[in-house]
């Protein structure tokens, strides 16, 4: 069954990824770029194709979530499947995004949306009134006219995407992670997720404490860095002048809280002051 790595863009999925990916996929814990195609994305176009949906009619797409789904988990067998997805937990045009039969459970990864919009201004390379204007209205990303994901994906606003995966709470298949505790106290943090994860496989964690530091130090900011100024880093895009940007660029340097303007932050902190009250960023 599939656990989701559930994120509003720029939230930090892909550290999440990376840590998770350098413990299940490698022997010592240490990190590389190769091991993120161990958790695929969700939608994706390659699983409607392989199914025969016309993935050009985006209503057959939605229809076919829990048929894409089914076979994920079919060809899995037995196995968990981890699955990264912005989508919102909707139902889109009547048809749900997943269900409780191929849901095992889901993080949701959530981060300061102040900080949000100014990592979303750089991978976006739009202007930060535009990045505000996205967070805050119900909207999708990717399709056709995407040159980096032709797979849209219904991700709502950051306020609903966030509301709306609160519902795996109900069954108990829900585990909360602040992108700034995932930095602040990585250890602790991460060693709750995979507790998590066993508790859902019914299965007892041992702690691999060499294995664990190797995982701490290779998904740094400052390793990650390095890392895609290396190799790069396939999940950057190109910007307008066909230059790469910068995947991993601010880190800890990104203070939402002081650096946006004035008037960016006073509407943000308006518009969502209830979501940020409740996870105590305001």
């Amino acid at each position: 069954m599939i656990i989701w790595l559930a994120s509003y863009p720029k939230s930090g999925n892909t550290l999440l990824r990376s840590m998770l990916s350098a413990y299940l996929y490698s022997k010592d814990g240490n990190f590389d770029f190769g091991q993120l195609k161990n958790i695929k994305q969700f939608p994706d176009n390659n699983v409607f194709k392989k199914l025969g949906v016309d993935i050009s009619n985006e209503n057959e797409v939605v229809k076919n979530y829990i048929s894409a789904q089914k076979e994920i988990n079919k060809r899995d067998g037995n196995s968990i499947r981890l699955l990264k997805t912005h989508s919102a937990l909707h139902d889109i045009n009547g048809y749900k995004f997943t269900d409780l039969e191929n849901t095992l459970g889901a993080i949701y990864i959530v981060r300061d949306p102040r900080k949000v919009v100014t990592s979303y201004k750089n991978h976006s390379q739009t202007s930060i009134t535009e990045a505000k204007k996205r967070l805050i209205e119900i909207r999708t990303i990717g399709g056709n006219d995407d040159v980096v994901n032709k797979t849209t994906m219904h991700i709502g606003s950051w306020s609903s995407n966030y509301n709306s995966w609160k519902e795996l709470k109900k069954v108990n298949r829900y585990l909360l992670v602040k992108y700034e505790d995932l930095v602040s106290d990585k250890k602790k943090t991460f060693i709750n997720i995979l507790n998590f994860i066993y508790k859902l496989m019914n299965l007892k964690l041992i702690i691999d404490d060499k294995k664990i530091n190797n995982i701490l130090k290779t998904t740094s900011f400052e390793y990650l860095q390095d890392l895609e100024r290396e190799f790069g880093f396939s999940e950057s895009v190109n910007a307008n002048n066909k230059k790469r940007v910068t995947f991993f660029k601010f880190g800890n340097k990104n203070d939402g809280k002081n650096s946006l303007p004035l008037d960016i932050k006073k509407e943000l902190e308006n518009s969502l002051q209830e979501e940020m009250k409740e996870l105590g960023y305001l």
